[in-house]
This record gives structure tokens, sequence and C-alpha cells, in this order.
């Protein structure tokens, strides 16, 4: 199975921290990565490519 790294960023562009997932496929780790999203971005990353960025919700 696939294995992605999905980033928290921070507003300046530096990782917080990052979460292992492990997906069936690209759709699937998306979805994932979106239900992280909430005071950070999200950059999921498949090895050394981005396959998603989603912006951090204002709270």
């Amino acid at each position: 199975m696939p294995e992605y790294r999905a980033c928290l960023m921070n507003d300046d562009g530096s990782v917080l921290r990052s979460v292992q997932l492990l997906c069936p496929d690209d759709d699937t780790a998306k979805e994932y990565a979106r239900q992280l999203v909430d005071g950070h971005a999200i950059e999921l990353w498949r090895g050394g490519i981005r396959i998603g960025q989603f912006m951090k919700r204002e709270i």
C-alpha cells in the first residue's frame, strides 16, 4: 500500500509536524488529509511529489 505524508504547515511555510498515512490510492489519501485541516494548512506528499494542498480553516 502506498505511503503518504500529510504535513501540517505553519503560516511561515515551515512544517509543524507530519503524519504518515497508508492509503490504497491518491484519492483516499486526499480525503484523509482534508480531515486533518483545522488551524493549519496541510500539504500531502507521496514520496517527493506533492499531490495535494489544503488551506486552513479560520477558527
